[in-house]
């Protein structure tokens, strides 16, 4: 294999849905770069049509590998329309990360820095029991690494009242902005205070039940949040 070959083996084609109009040199198809903005957050939100109108759901998501599985009720419509339709469901997801505030001289150059993926695909609702077994382990363990093990399965009721989408990653591109305000040369002397205010997701303390049973300890998975 050449050095193109594997350069593109690493990284999803563009398409003309996945090439921005605007600021193209912070879109990236890098499959690490990808995978990694995905794995840090476990919140999407997914669109669709519905009745010739879009409809954007947030919902839980897990990858694994060049898939990624959406949580959701087997009787919310987005899960009905993938089990009905064939080939299944066309659907935008997206997950971004704010990883700063940009503080401009002017109004019009303030901006945010970020991360953010945008999947393009058709969903299907999962069907095989073990695998969407599978599927919503690895959505709890995305929330919090450890925690399937450490909860009781689903039953065959709760099973059948939850319902799983895998959006296979194939049309998918990365966009990024980092680093600081870009003024106006002619503003520079401005008084007025110019920066990046960092913004970062973190955990509070941790508030047992009322109902927990006594003796049970915080579990090491927990405490290392």
């Amino acid at each position: 294999m050449s050095v193109t070959q594997e350069q593109s083996a690493a990284s999803y084609a563009p398409t003309e849905r996945t090439t921005p109009t605007r600021a193209k040199e912070r879109a990236a198809y890098d499959h690490a770069l990808v995978h990694s903005i995905l794995d840090e957050t476990y919140l999407c939100h997914l669109g669709f049509v519905r009745d010739a109108a879009p409809v954007v759901l947030p919902t839980l998501y897990a990858r694994v590998g060049e898939r990624l599985y959406v949580h959701g009720s087997s009787g919310s419509r987005p899960l009905r329309m993938a089990g009905q339709q064939d080939p299944g469901l066309p659907v935008c997801l997206t997950v971004t990360h704010v990883d700063g505030l940009v503080l401009a001289r002017s109004a019009f150059h303030h901006s945010i820095n970020y991360r953010s993926v945008v999947v393009h695909g058709t969903a299907h609702q999962v069907t095989d029991s073990e695998e969407k077994r599978l599927a919503l382990d690895a959505i709890v363990d995305h929330v919090v690494a450890g925690r399937a093990a450490d909860s009781r399965a689903a039953n065959a009721k709760e099973l059948a009242a939850t319902a799983v989408l895998r959006i296979d990653l194939s049309e998918v591109s990365a966009k990024v902005r980092a680093g600081g305000p870009v003024d106006e040369p002619e503003d520079m002397d401005l008084p007025h205070w110019a920066g990046v205010v960092p913004v970062q997701r973190g955990y509070g303390e941790l508030l047992p039940s009322e109902d927990l049973a006594d003796g049970i300890d915080v579990p090491p998975y927990l405490k290392g949040l």
